[in-house]
């Protein structure tokens, strides 16, 4: 049991590391304070496609998943706010089930782009969450009743972490809403 506690404990700690703060080091540009706010990996691809591949970060097994989840959605490092845990998610997805977060993640990727091409202002939040409710879906249909509890509790955790964003979409400004951006930053990032 203290084997366990001491992984969850670690897992917490990994995922509370605010790697959308740290993946913008030495552009002065602080993650926080530009596009939707929030330091997560959606901000840091809206802001600076080149370092959202730092911002990434993957778990291991649910259990571990969600102590890494949490960690980054209520980082001590950050005063206990932090990401919404859409990217770490995806790596506890990847870890789990490898061929069924494929198909999910190419979903997302299409859904995302399509979103954007649509200048939806929650474009990462319509990716993100149907995402994970396609990749529940296939834990329902291709892996049983446990693993498609465990995600739908993920999937319900993301929406929380989502819900001023879900206010937008159901009160109708997330197709009309503006994605601020900042004016010091450059493609090139």
């Amino acid at each position: 049991m203290q084997a366990i506690l001491l992984r969850l404990l670690v897992c917490f700690a990994i995922g509370s590391i605010p790697f959308a703060v740290i993946s913008m080091l030495g552009t002065g540009i602080d993650i926080r304070k530009v596009g939707s706010g929030n330091p997560g990996f959606n901000n840091v691809l809206r802001v600076s496609k080149g370092r959202a591949v730092l911002a990434l970060i993957g778990a291991m097994g649910w259990l571990y998943g969600f102590a890494a989840v949490l960690g980054h959605c209520y980082s001590p490092f950050l005063k206990f706010n932090g990401g919404k845990g859409v990217a770490t998610s995806g790596g506890v997805m990847l870890v789990l089930y490898p061929a069924w977060a494929t198909m999910a993640l190419a979903y997302f990727t299409v859904a995302r782009i399509s979103f954007g091409k649509l200048k939806w202002g929650e474009a990462g939040t319509g990716a993100s969450l149907t995402t994970w409710i396609l990749f529940t879906l296939l834990m329902l249909l291709f892996s049983g009743h446990l693993d498609a509890s465990l995600s739908l509790i993920m999937t319900l955790l993301l929406m929380w972490r989502h819900r001023a964003n879900l206010r937008r979409i159901f009160g109708g400004a997330g197709k009309s809403r503006v994605q601020r951006q900042p004016s010091a930053v450059h493609s090139s990032h």
